[in-house]
């Protein structure tokens, strides 16, 4: 069975001529989640909000349930976070009577209540408006006298037309590709339903860049093409295309509307036509993958193949150094915009 196919991942833009370094510090990679309404006032659950450095999200949410005195499941946040970054993220605890801890013990130079105030419901993955970056990208180098100017040509493009939605690196672990394929063909148990959770997402992730690995080499990946099903911005509402007519063109390249790719699971794909016959025959060779998706109860779902990349602004600091914010909805990550302007270099 393959690998994860990251590193053959063919760019919207062709492949970057200038190299730079991204994370030399924590402060370098900044998010902040944009939760999109406030908190209830009341209600048995807590919402925090945390900035945190260098800190893992599970271990976090761990240590929140541990000094509260509930089960881990009586935890909820909106999403995992990089670690090796500066972040702002919500966590929601369930005290159900319980008495409230003195939040603040634990507290550290990496670890920063923002807020504290009562809510009324468990905060959900993907409960979340959107998620802003402020990056630094530093040592910038290239082919060329002044790498400033190809720079900001590939950063106007993105703000215009948006960047390949691959999942990123993150999402696929260390080697959860080769575990989730023994586990499928029976050469090992999964019983850990956290680990066996993650095998099928890395699997399900890998399916869908294989997707739009194809359509980006096709030139196709922002563009409808015949029997596509199509997502409206900002929505996870779809609907099938049959006929390519103007009016849906226009709507592409406004990004009001996108072409979507398969989250795989039971059922039958919704594209028909062209869209179909690439999905076809894209995965054809990833049986075992597909059946063990099925098998584990996932239902067919579509994503987005474009990523819209909203409120981009950038400066170059008097060193030279790359300063970047915009903002992205859940799910997608801000490595594949990077990807798209720079090589990571050290």
């Amino acid at each position: 069975m393959a690998n994860n196919m990251s590193e053959e991942l063919p760019y919207a833009g062709g492949r970057p001529s200038v190299s730079g370094v991204i994370r030399a510090t924590a402060e370098d990679f900044q998010v902040d989640e944009d939760l999109g309404f406030e908190p209830a006032g009341m209600g048995e659950h807590i919402l925090l909000q945390i900035r945190k450095r260098n800190t893992n999200t599970e271990w976090l949410a761990r240590e929140l349930s541990r000094l509260a005195g509930v089960k881990a499941m009586d935890v909820g946040y909106a999403g995992l976070k990089d670690r090796a970054a500066v972040t702002s993220q919500w966590f929601s605890v369930n005290l159900a009577g319980k008495p409230e801890p003195d939040w603040t013990q634990l507290a550290s130079d990496d670890i920063q209540f923002l807020t504290i105030a009562r809510h009324d419901r468990k905060l959900r993955r993907g409960a979340l408006t959107a998620n802003r970056f402020k990056l630094v990208v530093r040592n910038l180098k290239g082919d060329m006298p002044d790498v400033r100017p190809y720079i900001e040509q590939r950063l106007t493009r993105i703000a215009a037309e948006g960047v390949p939605n691959y999942f990123g690196e993150q999402r696929f672990g260390h080697a959860n590709l080769e575990r989730a394929t023994a586990m499928f063909t029976g050469q090992v148990r999964v019983k850990d339903r956290h680990q066996r959770g993650l095998y099928l997402s890395a699997v399900r992730s890998e399916l869908f860049n294989r997707v739009l690995a194809h359509r980006v080499a096709a030139a196709n990946w922002n563009k409808v093409i015949p029997g596509d099903v199509m997502m409206l911005d900002g929505t996870h509402s779809i609907f099938a295309i049959e006929t390519v007519d103007e009016e849906i063109q226009q709507r592409v390249r406004q990004q009001d509307i996108h072409p979507t790719g398969p989250m795989w699971g039971r059922g039958e794909l919704r594209t028909r036509l062209d869209a179909k016959e690439i999905e076809e025959s894209t995965l054809k060779e990833f049986e075992v993958w597909r059946a063990g998706l099925e098998e584990a109860g996932l239902e067919q779902q579509r994503r987005s193949l474009r990523l819209k990349v909203e409120d981009m602004r950038w400066e170059f600091t008097p060193e030279g150094d790359l300063q970047l914010q915009f903002r992205l909805p859940p799910g997608s990550y801000a490595t594949v915009v990077l990807r798209e302007v720079i090589v990571s270099g050290s």
